[in-house]
């Protein structure tokens, strides 16, 4: 199967060793593979060798980008939980929504996120704000945006990475067996709205709410009791409930 930096690689005729960047999970390659193939991925990689080129930080490193992909195969995506673009700070961004590496202080929003999470299932306080235990468990921690110059926040945006998320959610909104979207703020919401007519599954959920930033946490974000719906729902489908805990 052809990663998705191979198609890109070949189409843009550099040299090889700059095919070394990214993989996606096979099962993502297979679904993904018309799209993969469209023109406007090719401009999106183009504008990422310029950005790189230039000399400012880009994150998440490389072999991050696809992080998300990576740790959650598509035919085992049970919940999304979207974001809008990765941490602008250094060291943060790893490929997942809301997630940051061991080691890295949680930025305001990730605590809020455990804070609900402590009071809604009852759990102990995290104490890493990495959240590859959840996507390793079906939990898709997938950003509208994948790339982000550093201390400048949506500076990726518009430049193609939406139209290839709308692409996945679409995918995912195709799949017969129903997945549960967590919708965190109204950018999440317009996202999930502007690729809804494309879902064909009347089986999926949606669960919104505020953002967990501070600027908004108090405003519905506090209280959703999300994380203890989505187990609820996740029995009544007879699958695996998420084991929330990081500890």
């Amino acid at each position: 199967m052809v990663g998705f930096s191979s198609i890109i690689v070949k189409e843009l005729r550099v040299k090889a060793k700059e095919s070394q960047l990214i993989d996606i999970e096979p099962s993502w390659n297979k679904v993904l593979e018309e799209e993969l193939r469209k023109p406007y991925l090719k401009e999106l990689s183009l504008f990422l060798q310029k950005e790189r080129a230039s000399g400012t930080p880009i994150y998440p490193p490389k072999d991050l980008v696809f992080n998300a992909f990576k740790h959650t195969p598509y035919d085992k995506v049970k919940v999304v939980i979207m974001g809008q673009d990765p941490y602008h700070g250094p060291g943060q961004a790893h490929g997942l929504s809301f997630s940051v590496p061991d080691g890295v202080k949680p930025p305001p929003s990730l605590k809020n996120i455990f804070k609900e999470l402590v009071n809604d299932v009852g759990i102990e306080m995290p104490t890493t704000g990495n959240l590859i235990p959840w996507a390793d468990q079906g939990v898709m921690l997938l950003n509208a945006t994948l790339t982000v110059r550093k201390s400048n926040a949506n500076s990726h945006q518009k430049k193609g990475w939406e139209q290839f998320t709308d692409a996945v959610i679409a995918k995912l909104c195709a799949r017969k067996d129903p997945i549960i979207f967590v919708l965190w703020g109204n950018s999440a919401k317009r996202k999930m709205a502007h690729v809804q007519d494309l879902q064909t599954n009347s089986n999926h959920t949606v669960l919104a709410a505020a953002h967990p930033s501070p600027l908004s946490a108090y405003n519905g974000f506090f209280g959703c009791r999300h994380f203890s719906q989505i187990n609820k729902i996740l029995e009544n489908q007879n699958k695996s409930i998420v084991n929330w805990s990081l500890n």
